[in-house]
């Protein structure tokens, strides 16, 4: 639960993702740019595809680092008091280099990285889903669980144990929870997916 709470901003960047692709252009007007450009492999398939789009890589960033905010506002103040929702940013300083205006500014960058490697992660899968010939047709993706949720998991739990190993999220006696979490990932993701499905964001319940 500690690991999932502090990595909160990485596992929900998908939503966030999700938000600004669809949403965004829906109320701004402004068109999805597909990240790989519309290119492909010599294998005949898109690089990424439609789904991974500049849009959502934006809207993952900035809602991941919005939502470490959140998080570090609600430790901080201590309106979670069970010991296992601790503050993202413990032993963190002006010192690190992520210290950019104040206790605040460094938390919106945590979680923006943490964000960030949850998408260099979703990537990663859906190159590897598209190689596999599991493409993407039309506003549908393909079903692959693990290939959906472990790639943007490690990526994250990476990128918070390399770049910010002087606050909590990058302690390194978090790992054996970290291989735990992987475990029952998958079924997070399903159910976060059903729940986006009911609600009318995505097309498919995975």
């Amino acid at each position: 639960m500690l690991v999932l709470w502090l990595y909160l901003p990485g596992y929900l960047a998908n939503t966030a993702a999700m938000l600004g692709g669809k949403w965004i252009p829906q109320l701004t007007g402004i068109e999805p740019k597909a990240i790989d450009g519309g290119r492909r492999l010599g294998d005949g398939f898109r690089i990424l595809g439609d789904g991974k789009t500049w849009n959502g890589l934006i809207g993952a960033i900035i809602g991941a680092g919005l939502l470490c905010i959140l998080t570090h506002s609600l430790s901080e103040n201590h309106l979670v008091e069970n010991g296992i929702f601790l503050d993202p940013l413990i032993w963190a300083g002006p010192g690190d280099w992520f210290w950019i205006g104040g206790e605040w500014g460094a938390a919106f960058i945590v979680g923006a990285f943490l964000g960030l490697g949850c998408m260099i992660g979703d990537c990663t899968g859906s190159f590897v889903k598209r190689r596999m010939g599991k493409k993407r047709e039309g506003d549908e993706s393909s079903e692959a669980p693990l290939l959906d949720t472990l790639p943007f998991a490690i990526c994250t739990f990476v990128v918070g144990l390399f770049l910010f190993p002087n606050t909590l999220v990058g302690n390194m006696e978090l790992i054996p929870s970290m291989f735990g979490l992987l475990i029952i990932t998958p079924i997070i993701h399903r159910l976060t997916n059903m729940f986006g499905y009911w609600l009318g964001l995505k097309e498919v319940p995975y």
